[in-house]
C-alpha cells in the first residue's frame, strides 16, 4: 500500500438542491434535513466527519436555506449560500465554495453514513469513494488500473467501480479543480455536475484514485419510494403522490 501523503483539513457539504424526486416532502423541508428513523441525513454526515477529526465544515445551501441556519445554530458550521441553485446544476454549489477546495473532502448532505471510517481523512491520490459493482448499474462507473482511474462512464455498465458522492482533493488538485471550475462556470457551462469538471472536462489533468468501501457503508436515497422503504413513516407521502398522479 502506498504511503499516505495527504490529510483532509476541511469538508464541503453540498446541500442546496430542491430534492425534486422526493416531492412533496421536500416542499416542506430540504432533503438533507429529512429525518430517517429519527435522525437527519446531514447529521450522519457531520457526525462522521467529526469522528474523523474533520472539524472545519462548510455547508452550501439554497432551497429552504433558512432551515439550515436554524439547524446550524449552536454548531461550529459555516453556511455558504448558493444564489444560483435553482437555475444551475450543482456545479454552482461548488463554485460558491471554491475557496475551500484545498485539502478538502466534498460530499452530499442527503445521504446516510453508517460507517464513519469511509470518511478517513488520510489519502494518497485525490479521487472518489467507490464500491465494486459486479452486476449491471446505471450509475457512474469507473475503470481502475493499479489504483488509478483510467476512465469513467456516465451510462454505467458492469464489472467496475461505482462512483459515490464522497471525494478527497489534495492541496494541488484542489487548486487545479478551482481553476477548472471557474473556467467552466464563467464561460457559461453551468448545467453540468461539478464532478464533470475533473472526471470528463479536464480528466487528463488529474491522476485520480479511489477509496474502496462496501455498499452497506452508506445509503444514497434518491426517491420518495426508497425513503418510504427504509422509514415506513413516510408512506403517507407516497400515498398522496399516488392519489395525485
Amino acid at each position: 500500500m502506498d504511503k499516505e501523503t495527504h490529510l483532509v483539513k476541511r469538508a464541503i457539504i453540498m446541500a442546496a438542491g430542491t430534492g425534486s424526486r422526493m416531492q412533496p416532502l421536500t416542499f416542506e423541508i430540504p432533503k438533507p434535513l429529512v429525518k430517517v428513523r429519527g435522525v437527519r441525513m446531514i447529521d450522519t454526515v457531520t457526525e462522521a466527519l467529526k469522528a474523523n477529526g474533520i472539524e472545519e465544515i462548510h455547508v452550501v445551501v439554497g432551497h429552504l436555506k433558512e432551515q439550515f441556519y436554524a439547524w446550524a445554530e449552536g454548531k461550529d458550521i459555516d453556511i455558504i449560500e448558493n444564489p444560483y441553485y435553482n437555475i444551475c446544476n450543482n456545479i454552482s454549489s461548488l463554485y460558491a465554495a471554491r475557496e475551500y477546495l484545498e485539502d478538502c473532502i466534498i460530499l452530499d448532505g442527503d445521504q446516510i453514513i453508517y460507517n464513519p471510517k469511509i470518511l478517513d481523512p488520510h489519502f494518497t491520490l485525490s479521487g472518489y469513494n467507490a464500491v465494486w459493482c459486479e452486476g449491471e448499474t446505471d450509475e457512474w462507473l469507473m475503470e481502475v488500473e493499479d489504483g488509478v482511474v483510467k476512465s469513467c462512464s456516465r451510462n454505467g455498465g458492469s464489472h467496475g467501480w461505482q462512483l459515490y458522492s464522497i471525494s478527497r482533493w489534495s492541496r494541488e488538485d484542489g487548486k487545479r479543480l478551482r481553476g477548472h471550475l471557474e473556467y467552466e462556470f464563467d464561460r457559461g457551462n453551468r448545467q453540468i455536475y461539478w464532478d464533470d469538471v475533473a472526471m470528463f472536462c479536464h480528466f487528463d489533468e488529474y491522476t485520480l484514485g479511489i477509496r474502496e468501501m462496501q455498499k452497506d457503508d452508506i445509503i444514497e436515497i434518491d426517491e420518495l419510494k426508497e425513503l418510504a422503504e427504509i422509514d415506513p413513516s413516510y408512506r403517507v407521502y407516497l400515498k398522496d403522490t399516488v392519489i395525485k398522479a
